[in-house]
């Protein structure tokens, strides 16, 4: 702890004293619902909630932060939003450490990350958009990380699992990654896990919509695209400095079907059975299966997409919706490391969220 930080933890006031963490979350849908959950358990007994939005409302007073319904009284009541108002509200709590957590999927809030950092806070997040976006906001990103602020990252990929920290560890260790190959999404691992030809594949995406396993739109899981920001992710992690069009995608979404209103997209599901069906009927006569995966190798080269895999493949081996990611280093070359485990999930997403925070303490 530098000596500023000591000097103000030995002067915080006493009702402020428990908390060394003060946090502003943005976002309060499902994943932020959860994280809200969290805070009212012993765990999270270190953390003093000062402020909460969602994308029209916020609240910063104390008693209605305490409050178990604040996620759904935001939905009505609360102040209209106002970002500065918010980070006011963490400067003026001293606690030791201050840090703000998006649990959005936001696109223009993932622009204030390396603001935030480079103001001095600490951000801890779930938007893979900075992180698996633009190389330039990439390098902004890097840069703001110089001032000493912390980038609590590890729910943009698995979930939680421990991926992006491996990935990390190893590399600080002096391993270098040579392949990546896994399944990064838990829709389309429940998709394909569960597609045996018995039944069409637009019914089973109309099932998984309803168990909540996809997005409202299901064309932002089949699209591929957010498979392909989990793998720039990941590339850059292990020293990759990949721009997204650089990943191969392959979309499972029709041309035709890909500017309709969703409404549409959701009356028409039957126009992706033939051509799934088709490949389906192709990799079982020769022996195989249909996995939709991520891959990278050691010359950078990325692809996102549906692979036709030996009935042998360890991506075979998964359930409902279960995520993989095997790791060939130059230690690890004669097996992969392989982590697995589920990959989607509101409560291990939070999970994950909270365990960055309080990691700064």
């Amino acid at each position: 702890m530098s000596a500023v930080l000591a000097k103000e933890a030995a002067g915080a006031s006493k009702p402020q004293a428990s908390s060394s963490i003060a946090a502003v979350l943005l976002g309060t849908g499902v994943v932020g619902g959860a994280f809200l959950k969290l805070l009212n358990t012993p765990a999270a007994s270190s953390i003093r909630l000062v402020g909460a939005a969602n994308s029209r409302r916020q609240q910063t007073q104390a008693e209605q932060l305490a409050d178990r319904s604040l996620r759904e009284k935001l939905k009505s009541h609360g102040d209209v939003r106002n970002d500065a108002a918010l980070l006011g509200a963490l400067d003026a709590n001293d606690a030791t450490v201050k840090v703000i957590i998006d649990a959005t999927a936001s696109t223009a809030l993932a622009q204030c990350h390396a603001d935030w950092l480079a103001r001095g806070y600490h951000v801890v997040t779930a938007n893979k958009s900075l992180a698996g976006g633009d190389l330039p906001g990439w390098r902004a990103l890097q840069a703001a990380l110089a001032n000493g602020g912390r980038y609590g990252d590890s729910a943009t990929v698995g979930a939680g699992l421990p991926v992006i920290s491996t990935l990390r560890r190893l590399r600080h260790c002096g391993d270098a990654l040579l392949t990546l190959e896994g399944v990064f999404s838990g829709s389309l691992s429940y998709l394909f896990n569960q597609y045996d030809g018995s039944q069409p594949f637009s019914a089973l995406l109309r099932r998984a919509r309803e168990l909540g396993y996809t997005e409202p739109d299901p064309r932002s899981d089949l699209s591929g695209e957010d498979v392909a920001r989990k793998l720039l992710i990941l590339a850059r992690c292990a020293g990759f400095a990949l721009r997204p069009d650089e990943v191969e995608v392959e979309s499972l979404v029709p041309a035709s079907l890909r500017g309709v209103d969703v409404e549409t997209f959701l009356a028409r599901l039957e126009e992706l059975d033939e051509p799934l069906a088709t490949r389906y009927a192709e990799a079982k006569a020769r022996g195989g299966a249909l996995r939709f995966l991520a891959r990278l190798n050691q010359r950078g080269r990325a692809r996102v997409g549906l692979v036709e895999v030996p009935a042998n493949h360890p991506a075979t081996r998964l359930y409902g919706t279960d995520n993989q990611f095997a790791l060939s280093t130059t230690r690890y070359n004669t097996q992969p490391l392989v982590i697995q485990g589920p990959g989607a999930g509101p409560e291990v997403t939070a999970q994950a969220l909270l365990g960055d925070v309080l990691a700064l303490a």
